[in-house]
Formats: C-alpha cells, sequence, structure tokens
C-alpha cells in the first residue's frame, strides 16, 4: 500500500511538473518558443545519437562512394573518407552541446566572479581586475587560440580553457556594472548591517538579483561559442580526429565542394541551425524579463 501510494505521489508531481514546463512554454514570446524548440530537438538527437545515427560515425564505408546522393543506405551521403555524414552529424551534436556549455558556463563563473570583486571592493582591486579584462580583449583571439592549442594540444578540456579566458572578461565587465548599480540598494545596506560578510552579499545578495541580465548573457555566449568551436575545427584546431566535429567535417569538405557540394551542405546546416536557435531563445528571453520587470 505504501509502495502504491508513493508511485502515485510520484506520477501525480511528475504530471504537475510537465504542466508547469507546458505552461511556462506557451507564456513565452514566439521567438523563444522557436529557438528552444530547434534547441530542444539538437539536444534529443544528441542524447539518442547511438540509437540515431545508422553507423559508427568513424567506420569507412569505401564500397559506398559509388552511390548515388542521397541515397537509401546514406542518405547525407558520405565524406571523402568514406564515413556516413549523417552519424558524423549526429553524434557531432554530441561534441557541440558538451564543450559549448561547459566553456560558457566556466567563462560565467570566472567573468561573474571577477566583476562581483571589482565592483564591490572598488579601488585598486577594480583597477587591477579591469586592467587584466582590457589585455585580456586586447590579445588578438584566432592568435591566442593558435599559440595556446598549439602549445598545449587540442583536446575538449584545452578548447574549454581558452574560450572561458576569452570569453570572461566581457561578463566581467557586465556584472561590475551590474554590482556598481545594486551595491547602493536598502537590502544591500541591511545585510552590512546584520554583520554579513562580503562573501556572502556577493553571493547571497547580488548574484541573485543579476540572474536575468547573466542568464541572457549566458545564452548569447552560447551562440558564440558554438561559432568558436566550429571555427576551430575548421582551423585544424578543434578535437583531434577521428571525433566527430562539424567544424572539421566543414574543413574537410571543403577541398571537394564542386565534387561533392552536400559534404560541405550539412555541417554548416547544422552550425547555422543550432546558433539561430539559441539567439532566437536568448532573444525571446531578453523581451520576457524585459516585459516582467516592467
Amino acid at each position: 500500500m505504501t509502495a502504491k501510494l508513493a508511485h502515485l505521489r510520484w506520477r501525480i508531481s511528475a504530471w504537475s511538473a510537465a504542466r508547469r514546463g507546458i505552461a511556462a512554454f506557451a507564456g513565452l514570446p514566439p521567438t523563444a518558443r522557436l529557438g528552444l524548440a530547434i534547441v530542444a530537438f539538437w539536444v534529443a538527437v544528441a542524447a539518442c545519437a547511438p540509437w540515431i545515427a545508422p553507423y559508427n560515425p568513424n567506420i569507412n564505408h569505401v564500397e559506398g562512394l559509388q552511390d548515388p546522393v542521397p541515397s537509401w543506405t546514406h542518405p547525407l551521403g558520405l565524406d571523402s573518407q568514406g564515413r556516413d555524414i549523417l552519424s558524423r552529424i549526429v553524434f557531432g551534436a554530441r561534441t557541440v552541446l558538451t564543450v559549448a556549455p561547459i566553456a560558457v558556463l566556466a567563462a560565467t563563473l570566472l567573468g561573474a566572479s571577477l566583476g562581483l570583486l571589482a565592483g564591490y571592493y572598488r579601488g585598486w582591486v577594480d583597477s587591477v581586475i579591469s586592467r587584466i579584462c582590457d589585455l585580456t580583449l586586447s590579445l588578438p583571439t584566432i592568435i591566442f587560440y593558435f599559440v595556446v592549442l598549439s602549445a598545449l594540444g587540442a583536446s575538449a578540456l584545452n578548447i574549454v580553457l581558452v574560450i572561458a579566458i576569452t570569453k570572461a572578461p566581457m561578463t566581467a565587465r557586465i556584472v561590475r556594472g551590474l554590482t556598481l548599480e545594486l551595491v547602493p540598494r536598502d537590502y544591500v545596506s541591511a545585510a552590512k548591517m546584520r554583520g554579513e560578510s562580503a562573501w556572502f552579499i556577493m553571493a547571497c545578495e547580488l548574484l541573485p538579483n543579476m540572474r536575468g541580465p547573466l542568464l541572457i548573457e549566458m545564452c548569447l555566449r552560447l551562440g558564440y561559442t558554438i561559432i568558436t568551436i566550429g571555427m576551430l575545427g575548421f582551423l585544424g584546431l578543434g578535437l583531434p580526429p577521428p571525433d566527430p566535429d562539424w567544424g572539421s567535417m566543414v574543413n574537410d569538405a571543403r577541398k571537394y565542394i564542386y565534387s561533392n557540394p552536400l559534404a560541405i551542405l550539412w555541417p554548416s546546416l547544422a552550425i547555422a541551425t543550432l546558433v539561430i536557435g539559441v539567439n532566437l531563445f536568448a532573444d525571446g528571453l531578453r523581451e520576457e524579463i524585459t516585459r516582467y520587470q516592467r
């Protein structure tokens, strides 16, 4: 009886959560709904890659190189090495949807920490952090990627590292400005009068009150980061082969653009649709937060 009651409660709570999710989705602006649907599609593709992909993405099908495109066996055709393009696009979604969010999260954590310190303490702390951010932003980004990834080697961890370093200063500037605006507020003064520590005030008073702009910034940075990962793969600085990488797929197909133009079209469309979906969701979310604040 207890097990049946617990199962019933779980079903009720799951149904309630689903209803709240549907209501929240319906309440979003049309652009946000469209963007979220596109992103959800690619997330589903990445999550179900082993069941969706018709072949192993790294197996060569040399016997199928003479088949017409599209064909029943290889709907999107084969690349120059005889690997199934559809399978590589499906598994490549896992790569970009793993590396890009982690890189954005790392950049946001680093940038938000620096921005909070600079805006709260001001003085020499603000000057030092601002100069570090200015120096980082003045570096030629592509050259920085080349130098660091050539020295350390191209890997998912190193890609996350270089993206976090180059994207964090912009987040730090935004958070610094928000912190300067929020510090004079009454609830911050009340926290100081209660004797709360600076770390508590920054983490529990300031940071939660800037979650809207931070969330929008993360969504926008995610779109830029997806483009950056594609660019690194195109330049040969992405994940080492034979791991499926949309940017590397575009680079490999570039040599055969006249004989097999579809091989470069499909990964390019994958990058474009995912970036468009993220940007549409970010624009709709910004519109909803602005309307809510009014």
